[in-house]
């Protein structure tokens, strides 16, 4: 788009950009366009498209910075417990119309040990006093604490939740699968 200032005689022209929001259900590929670069030092995948082909409750690493990681998960049915030795963000990227319930527990005795990286399994049911419910709409996030169980729980259509944590044993790396890569 040209643009002139009206000191050059010209009329100011504004770009104008519609945001339109995904879901699990509907949603573009998207891409990334290089103009001098080579497509080697970039990966972009989509949530949406990674969750539509993963199993329920699966936690796929989409972005890796360090340690850190942008977990998609497809959210459907209840989900097995979980805790970490570190906080966690939930991000509902999808509520197909409904909500995601987060269930927290105050363990009594920590389950990860402080040197464990990423989220673990908490076999059987959490041990300790309950802390509450956490109701995500599309939009919304949850801080997943330190030292607590959680679990999801999505009735109805899938939706898709973003985790941010750190890589550990629960985090599956498919980059070959889901990156755009030229």
């Amino acid at each position: 788009m040209t643009t002139t200032s009206p000191a050059q005689g010209g009329a100011v022209q504004h770009a104008s950009y519609t945001t339109k929001f995904g879901a699990l259900a509907s949603y573009d590929k998207g891409g990334v366009e290089l103009i001098a670069d080579d497509a080697r030092h970039y990966a972009f995948s989509n949530v949406f498209e990674v969750a539509a082909s993963m199993p329920a409750w699966s936690r796929v690493a989409v972005a890796k910075n360090w340690e850190y990681v942008l977990e998609t998960v497809r959210a459907e049915g209840t989900s097995p417990w979980y805790t970490a030795s570190h906080d966690e963000f939930a991000i509902c990227m999808d509520d197909a119309g409904g909500e995601v319930i987060v269930e927290l527990v105050k363990l009594e005795t920590p389950i990860a040990a402080d040197d464990l990286e990423g989220a673990v399994l908490v076999q059987g049911e959490p041990i300790g006093p309950k802390m509450g419910r956490i109701h995500l709409k599309r939009g919304h996030q949850a801080l997943l604490p330190k030292g607590s169980a959680y679990r999801f729980v999505k009735d109805g259509d899938p939706g898709v939740l973003l985790l941010q944590t750190i890589g550990g044993q629960l985090t599956e790396y498919r980059w070959a699968e889901i990156c755009q890569t030229v």
